[in-house]
């Protein structure tokens, strides 16, 4: 589904104004891509390449913003779009938004929950992926750094530019090779396939079996 949000075009005086005050939580070489604004919600840059590629024709900030909606059509907690901008004085395309409550199970991870709660987490967590493969959604970018656990207790998602979804649930293939992706760093893997758990909630409420 695509949002009918529209790229406004901001002005660079506009754009200034926007940022004043803000912290860079991320930049490159090339200059911001992510800032906290003083009201607490997001700006999320994304580059203008010159050459002719996908993201000429669907920019990264429009992704961003559609697959915000296809999340909210299919009831997964995500952060809430504010608005797209075009930002022609700096090059580049922009989504506003405001995050996603809670915190990311990376940084829960890395505090070290006692053995109770990171198997509450992990059995949540199996369920939660294999509800996602259910509605469709394949998410390249899918690891712990991008699933936040929020203060109801729900699981969600953040940083969606990778994200695609599909009509359908997704087949084997996709789904395996979306776990490849939450598979990829070696210290949360290890938490993450401590016990079996994980992988026995993903296949018990997916009707798949897929393992390590």
């Amino acid at each position: 589904m695509k949002t009918k949000a529209p790229m406004r075009t901001l002005a660079h005086e506009d754009y200034l104004r926007l940022r004043e005050g803000a912290r860079i939580i991320e930049a490159d070489r090339y200059g911001d891509k992510v800032l906290l604004l003083p009201d607490d919600t997001y700006v999320k840059l994304f580059r203008r390449k010159r050459l002719l590629t996908s993201a000429t024709f669907y920019p990264y900030a429009r992704r961003f913003a559609d697959n915000i909606d296809a999340l909210v059509q299919r009831g997964v907690p995500c952060p809430t779009l504010i608005a797209l901008y075009r930002i022609a004085a700096i090059d580049r395309d922009a989504i506003h938004y405001r995050p996603l409550a809670g915190r990311t199970l990376r940084h829960i991870v890395k505090d070290g929950p006692d053995a109770a709660a990171s198997e509450r987490l992990r059995l949540a967590l199996g369920e939660f992926v294999a509800r996602l493969h259910g509605l469709g959604v394949y998410f390249r970018s899918l690891h712990l750094g991008n699933i936040v656990l929020t203060p109801d207790g729900a699981l969600g998602l953040i940083d969606l530019a990778d994200m695609s979804p599909r009509r359908r649930s997704l087949g084997r293939l996709l789904r395996t090779r979306n776990m490849k992706h939450l598979l990829r760093y070696p210290e949360e893997t290890a938490w993450l396939c401590a016990g079996g758990s994980f992988f026995s909630a993903y296949n018990r409420a997916s009707g798949y079996q897929l393992s390590p």
